[in-house]
């Protein structure tokens, strides 16, 4: 069945950039920082720079001081904006380099659907809602790691594992142990803040199982409690390697536009760990986008990630 629905977005995906591509635009804009504008061929005045917007040849694009601006070329190659000042969307269109875009096309429009302005007002609402009261830790709470509850599976050497906790809970470290399939401690390590990166390939880490059983405990209080759960690697991990190596060849790693393209890559094959690592990677490169913010939140909704609701959602 998951090879037929491939199938099926692969199709979809080809028809999506063939009447983009038909559309005319230079560019989209898939990430926005900053107070940017843009200027359209032919208009007197420059308006504000949505995500999710177009840029054609005629237009001129306005960075602010401090701007970081996501593009996607038509062709599926990807440029990033930081410094100040009016751009010429042509001269930004010889910075790219068009050769060798077939498999980062793909991706790249996946992530500009799913990055579109209008999905974009009910997330910030979310994302910026505050006011919630503090709560003593009971423990009969959980800690919710953001990772599937089944089949999760992660095939990189690294993973940023991230939890969410009741709002309102006061929570400054945690304590995350792994153990092995055989119940036994391999590693043990106090954390500030909702994040841990795991490294598989060291020390007692790396088993010839491939399975990996994680806990996160509130220090404060630990009866407050993830539960154990389990990570391992795919069954089949030579089934992603001419994607992923085909896309390796056309977009680096460097960046976080980049990391942004491979999670993409990720959650079409199934790898949500590894996409939840790829866009946090590119949140803590630059923490101030929120669009980075946005994907990750879309990613974990897509995949029936429970979470607890922030105040003001439904």
């Amino acid at each position: 069945m998951r090879k037929f629905v491939s199938i099926a977005i692969t199709v979809m995906f080809v028809f999506v950039v063939g009447v983009a591509n038909g559309q005319g635009y230079t560019f989209r804009v898939l990430a926005n920082k900053g107070q940017n504008q843009v200027k359209k061929e032919g208009a007197s005045d420059a308006v504000a720079l949505k995500t999710g917007a177009t840029l054609s040849d005629g237009d001129e694009l306005i960075a602010a001081q401090g701007a970081y601006i996501g593009l996607m070329h038509k062709s599926g190659k990807t440029l990033e904006v930081r410094t100040p000042g009016t751009k010429k969307v042509t001269d930004l269109a010889k910075m790219v380099n068009t050769k060798s875009a077939s498999v980062s096309s793909r991706y790249a429009e996946f992530l500009a659907d799913k990055m579109n302005e209008k999905d974009q007002p009910n997330y910030r609402q979310r994302l910026n809602a505050t006011g919630a009261a503090k709560r003593e830790l009971t423990g009969g709470e959980q800690i919710k790691a953001l990772i599937p509850s089944e089949d999760a599976s992660v095939l990189g050497d690294n993973a940023i594992v991230t939890w969410d906790t009741p709002e309102g809970m006061e929570v400054n470290t945690f304590v995350v142990t792994v153990k092995n399939i055989f119940d036994e401690e391999i590693m043990k390590e106090e954390v500030t803040g909702n994040s841990v990166t795991l490294d598989f390939t060291s020390g007692e880490m790396q088993n010839e199982e491939g399975l990996w059983i994680i806990n996160i405990k509130a220090k404060e209080n630990m009866d407050v409690s993830s539960g154990d759960i389990a990570i391992k690697r795919p069954e089949n991990p030579a089934q992603f390697e001419e994607g992923l190596s085909s896309l390796k060849a056309e977009v680096d790693q460097e960046s976080p536009l980049s990391k942004v393209i491979y999670a993409s890559f990720y959650e079409e094959n199934g790898l949500i760990v590894d996409a939840l690592t790829a866009i946090e990677e590119a949140i803590q490169m630059n923490p101030e986008v929120e669009d980075f913010k946005m994907l990750k939140k879309d990613i974990i909704e897509r995949n029936g990630i429970k979470i607890y609701k922030e105040e003001g959602e439904e």
